[in-house]
């Protein structure tokens, strides 16, 4: 079963009364079990689950001392292109915004890479619009082949593709994929999507599981916080986490907490999370998901995610521009939104280790693999 076949299981209105409808009891059994079930999410995204925050945070930072230590991997995003043939409402890259539009050259690509090198980085997150006849697979794989050698760790978050398509990414070097469902209802998902290919929700779910079955090491999943009820989508975003757990058991997961900012076209959330019920969903999904990697982005304040740090947090973006090209030249104008946290990553780097923590810009490298497969 799939997990879109699985999701036909949990209508909206049936998953929110239910969330709803827990009572602190509910709540206190949940957070008395060594290890949590999905049965016990409902009642830790529940309004009655809001008095016991201080007792989930103490919860949710055990655990991730224990799973995790007390390290936070930090990584860069680098913009490729902001051209897009999608019509996403929230989105600054949207066709739908006349925006001056750019896709970096290879070696534009190598100068920014370089820049992010020289800080320090080694994990990377390449990024880009939808644009298939400027961004294909080709271009993705040269880009990758041209930089692999500056970094331990690449990862991708573009266009979804199918499992021979993740191959393609895994032979140039890229070895992760981050892809956000943005919501997990379908009926609000084809408000969001007015035209193009990320129109259709059922291939964009699954683009998880085919990347799984191509062989990335790490895949990263999440909803953007702002669209629907935080309740339901940090459910489901729970959910899925458990499925690809279960079926992909050699790929590292991570879930990201991505809330909408400010962008081109003006979009205001819908639903708006607040940074207390922000602080909910991250506690939740930590102490169900006691092994997957959480992430916090520079769309959140420098206050917010310095006191986050100890709640489950294990990977940190510093220093970020989401305008391609904007790590050399310093030209923000086709950014894709505007981040919140505008420190340096050495700035970050300080301050991580000012709170008890060791900032990690590298824990993995190809080369283990290599080594391996020599044996």
């Amino acid at each position: 079963m799939s997990f879109f076949d699985l999701l036909q299981h949990y209508e909206r209105p049936r998953v929110e009364a239910q969330i709803n409808a827990k009572t602190a009891a509910d709540v206190e059994r949940a957070l008395a079990g060594e290890r949590l079930h999905a049965e016990d999410l409902p009642a830790l995204l529940s309004p009655a689950a809001e008095p016991f925050l201080e007792a989930m945070a103490q919860k949710a930072h055990r655990l991730t001392v224990q799973r995790f230590g007390r390290n936070i991997l930090l990584y860069a995003p680098l913009y490729l292109s902001n051209e897009c043939v999608n019509g996403c409402l929230y989105c600054g890259f949207s066709a739908n915004n006349q925006v001056p539009r750019r896709t970096l050259s290879l070696d534009e690509i190598e100068t920014e890479a370089r820049v992010l090198h020289d800080q320090g980085f080694r994990h990377i997150l390449l990024v880009t619009g939808e644009s298939p006849k400027t961004l294909g697979n080709d271009f993705l794989a040269a880009a990758a082949r041209r930089i692999r050698h500056l970094f331990s760790s690449i990862a991708i978050e573009v266009y979804p593709m199918e499992t021979a398509g993740y191959q393609e990414m895994v032979a140039a070097g890229i070895d992760g994929l981050t892809i956000y469902q943005e919501t997990y209802d379908p009926e609000l998902y084809q408000r969001m999507h007015t035209f193009g290919k990320k129109r259709d929700f059922a291939f964009r779910l699954a683009t998880p599981e085919r990347g799984g079955a191509a062989g990335l090491r790490r895949i990263g999943i999440g909803s953007l916080l702002g669209l629907g009820d935080f309740r339901f989508e940090g459910f489901c975003t729970g959910l899925h986490a458990l499925y690809l757990s279960r079926h992909f058991w050699r790929t590292q997961l991570t879930v990201s907490f991505p809330r909408i900012r400010p962008a081109d076209g003006g979009f205001q959330p819908l639903h708006p999370v607040s940074d207390r019920h922000f602080v909910q969903l991250i506690c939740a999904l930590r102490l169900l998901l006691p092994d997957v990697g959480l992430v916090l982005s520079t769309r959140e304040s420098a206050q917010l995610r310095d006191n986050l740090l100890p709640l489950g947090i294990t990977q940190m973006s510093a220093g970020s521009c989401t305008a391609p090209g904007g790590y050399a030249d310093k030209d923000h104008s086709t950014r894709q939104f505007a981040i919140d946290d505008d420190r340096s990553p050495a700035e970050v780097c300080r301050l991580i280790r000012a709170r008890g923590y060791e900032a990690v810009w590298k824990d993995w490298d190809a080369a283990f693999l290599e080594r391996a497969a020599g044996q």
